[in-house]
């Protein structure tokens, strides 16, 4: 397995960072908070988990051990596979993954793309003694909630765009995301952003 990859950041993506070890590039699949702290050109390093499947091999980063840890276990829940645990990483952290199974909010896991009522309430059960008690401050606020519009900004800034152009396409955004129910989904008013400022040049 490999455990983190290290290197200068050769290329971002919305959901896509590549690192450059040893003079190979390695195609990680992050999400918009984690991508938000990369830079082209910057030393990076990714705590990482490797899915294989029959006709793919993928690597996920992470900004650090926990999140990684969490990533893993949430897939030992029936029905969670990479691509809906790397979801839920991106709308909570991982303390506040373990803060809603332990208090069962519902809310919290129906906030993710793909997370019903139904799939929430499977979710609070099988999870309930395997992610463990939270570890840090009990704030009822994650930090995708807090602040996604920094989050958005620093997401497009490290895609490459000028400040001005990452400024307006938040503010195109932030329309459909006060109407928005519950947490802001960073991941896809990203996709959104894109969009806009693709349609502006």
């Amino acid at each position: 397995m490999i455990a983190f990859v290290s290197g200068t950041v050769a290329a971002l993506a919305p959901d896509v960072a590549v690192v450059e070890v040893g003079g190979v590039g390695m195609a990680v699949q992050c999400t918009p908070n984690t991508l938000s702290t990369l830079r082209v050109g910057q030393a990076a390093r990714l705590a990482t988990s490797l899915v294989v499947r029959e006709d793919s091999l993928t690597l996920y980063g992470f900004a650090d051990d926990d999140e990684r840890q969490t990533f893993v276990l949430l897939q030992t829940a029936s029905g969670v596979g990479p691509r809906l645990a790397q979801a839920m990483l991106a709308v909570h952290t991982p303390d506040a993954l373990r803060r809603a199974v332990a208090t069962a909010d519902e809310k919290a896991l129906t906030a993710v793309p793909g997370i019903g009522k139904k799939g929430a309430q499977k979710l609070l059960l099988e999870l309930k003694d395997r992610l463990g008690a939270p570890v840090g401050a009990a704030v009822s606020a994650s930090p995708v909630t807090a602040g996604w519009r920094d989050q958005l900004h620093a997401a497009l800034i490290g895609l490459g765009y000028a400040a001005r152009e990452a400024e307006e396409a938040v503010a195109a955004v932030t329309p459909q995301a006060e109407a928005a129910e519950g947490t802001p989904q960073v991941g896809a008013l990203l996709r959104v952003a894109l969009q806009t400022l693709n349609r502006a040049r």
